[in-house]
């Protein structure tokens, strides 16, 4: 009896995903929020100058520079920025925050960013002989080598009395050493004596300005894709003095701002949503902006949880 066969196509196997949720608002607040990535460094005047000065330094090989300014002046963004314009001179460099530091860890962290081969990093001679060897070395090449220190002012004693120690030195090994640092106004006095008295540049930054301001803010939009003129002249305005030229305070006003524009469904931002932003940054910066722009109790809006907060931006 002869059999039959039933042919089916197989059926394809279906994976059941769930939907993509495309979050525009959240990525394009994210490029006004001033990351450390050199695309979202905006050069204004005062952070042209102070790189400008900088690389001179290092052209000139001075022992050291010292960049001064108040938190949320953008010293770290400074010094990454710097870092690699250093590089590109056909220095070596190397980069530490010294802020949070134990005591005794600074030298092997500094070296771990030196390129140091294996066999220098297996020499059984103690850390400071092996920075040494390093700097005999580059200056032997006729190379600089340059050493950024971040938060100089909130670094551990050991490391401020070595750092001390390389900017005073006279030896020929340190004849191509530039030492960088950063600190605030108040924790200047914090810095050694030897390091102030042999910083060949001194810079203190400076708030920006509107135009800085508005460029900024034209220049991050470009990154989101946005339009140029997504915040109004008056919005500029009204953001700039709110925030004291100060730029972490303008990256923050300005990502509050876009959350609270794209919750609104409108396609450009006014001074009216600068103000809804900075009534809900205020509380938080009360610790960190500047005494001018200070908010007066009678001004200071209710503190407010943050989850009320970001409820009342999308809606």
């Amino acid at each position: 009896m002869p059999a039959f066969f039933l042919l089916t196509r197989p059926r394809p196997i279906v994976t059941l995903r769930p939907p993509m949720v495309r979050d525009s608002s959240s990525s394009a607040a994210r490029c006004f929020t001033g990351s450390l990535e050199p695309a979202a460094f905006h050069v204004g005047l005062p952070q042209e100058e102070a790189l400008a000065r900088l690389e001179w330094l290092v052209e000139q090989r001075g022992r050291c520079g010292l960049v001064v300014g108040a938190e949320g002046m953008g010293k770290s963004h400074l010094l990454a920025v710097a870092a690699r314009r250093f590089a590109g001179l056909g220095a070596e460099v190397a980069v530490l925050s010294l802020g949070g530091l134990p005591a005794g860890e600074w030298l092997d962290l500094l070296l771990d960013r030196l390129p140091l081969d294996v066999r220098s990093r297996a020499e059984p001679c103690r850390g400071w002989q092996k920075l040494e060897n390093r700097l005999r070395e580059n200056a032997l090449m006729e190379r600089t080598t340059v050493l950024v220190f971040d938060d100089l002012d909130r670094g551990p004693a050991d490391a401020l009395e070595g750092i001390a120690r390389l900017t005073a030195a006279v030896e020929p090994r340190f004849a191509r050493l530039v030492v960088v640092a950063t600190a605030t106004p108040e924790g200047t006095l914090r810095v050694p004596e030897a390091i102030r008295q042999r910083a060949t540049v001194r810079i203190e930054l400076d708030a920006w300005g509107e135009a800085e301001v508005a460029g900024f803010l034209t220049q991050a939009a470009a990154r989101a894709g946005l339009d140029a003129g997504l915040f109004s002249p008056a919005a500029v305005e009204t953001l700039a003095r709110f925030a004291g030229g100060v730029p972490r305070i303008v990256c923050r006003l300005a990502s509050l701002a876009v959350v609270a524009a794209s919750g609104d469904g409108v396609t450009t931002i006014d001074a009216a949503t600068i103000e809804r932003a900075w009534r809900e940054l205020a509380p938080d910066t009360a610790a960190w902006t500047r005494p001018d722009m200070a908010v007066t109790d009678a001004a200071a809006p209710p503190h407010t949880p943050q989850v009320r907060v970001v409820r009342r931006l999308w809606g």
